[in-house]
């Protein structure tokens, strides 16, 4: 069977998606950042891992640095998701496929679900199966 999110999604993800999406364009206005791992429940906890291409990891310290952040964030509820933020286009770029790499690991050792998505201002990408979702104009809904 093949990886990643496939339509139709639970409504209930489909809102965490949205909402990862939503935080980020309205958190983030600079057109060069650095990416951004995120672990957790978008609206909820999170915690954050910036990506800087001065201090280069390899696949096991990815992996590390994955599973503490899953740690970090776990809590009886939904199993923490992980987002990387990052700017340009979804199309998958290598910084998608080196974090996609540790967090299949990393929640392979946890015996987790893995949901990841890859988030820019305009929506999400699922780097595994494709799947994706793209707003215009992203609002805030009431209750959001």
């Amino acid at each position: 069977m093949a990886e990643g999110l496939r339509a139709p999604l639970a409504p209930a993800l489909h809102r965490l998606l949205r909402r990862a999406v939503l935080d980020h364009a309205t958190a983030e206005h600079r057109r060069r950042f650095l990416p951004l791992v995120h672990v957790g429940v978008p609206g909820e906890r999170e915690t954050v891992f910036a990506v800087r291409l001065d201090e280069p990891t390899d696949h096991a310290l990815r992996t590390d640095i994955v599973s503490a952040m899953v740690r970090r964030v776990r809590r009886p509820g939904p199993t923490a998701m992980v987002w990387l933020t990052r700017p340009g286009a979804l199309e998958p770029q290598d910084v998608d496929l080196a974090w996609l790499a540790a967090a299949r690991s990393a929640y392979g050792e946890l015996a987790l679900p893995l949901v990841m998505v890859v988030v820019n201002r305009h929506g999400w990408r699922d780097p595994r199966s494709g799947a994706e979702c793209r707003w215009q104009r992203l609002r805030p809904r009431g209750g959001s």
